[in-house]
């Protein structure tokens, strides 16, 4: 499944539940399952940009990408982990390149504040980053096929 198509099916999934309000606390139900080990939560895992303090940690696991977060607020830890989600096992070059449409598709956009949506961003653009660095370096190790 790609990353747009797993996007997808995760916005139909949330917008089964027609009140924005209560899909936006099953958002923060999810985010209670997300456990990051306390061992990541150090600086360089701070999420610039957030109001309260969110980390974020990710790896590369068989060439593809996970992502765990964890924040001081528990709205913020559900929208997080709903970005980890996302982003998780996809490859490098996807989870770089694909934006989320979940704020706008699921009507988060017209609940969340601007500050809370900027936090958001800077959650967004550590991912992209980190993203980007897993595919610098796998296309370090592998050399150029000499067929192309």
């Amino acid at each position: 499944m790609s990353l747009e198509e797993k996007q997808q099916s995760l916005i139909d999934d949330l917008n089964i539940i027609h009140d924005p309000h209560e899909r936006l606390n099953a958002v923060v139900a999810r985010g209670s399952a997300m456990k990051l080990d306390e061992a990541h939560k150090t600086e360089a895992n701070l999420v610039p940009g957030c109001v309260s303090r969110v980390w974020l940690h990710g790896e590369l696991v068989n060439g593809r990408t996970r992502f765990v977060c964890d924040a001081d607020s528990p709205m913020v830890k559900g929208l997080a982990a709903l970005l980890c989600e996302l982003y998780s096992d996809a490859a490098p070059a996807e989870a770089a390149a694909v934006e989320p449409r979940l704020w706008t598709a699921c009507g988060f956009s017209k609940m969340l504040s601007p500050t809370r949506l900027n936090g958001l961003g800077g959650m967004r653009g550590k991912i992209r980053a980190m993203a980007q660095q897993f595919l610098n370096s796998t296309s370090a190790v592998c050399p150029p096929s000499p067929h192309s």
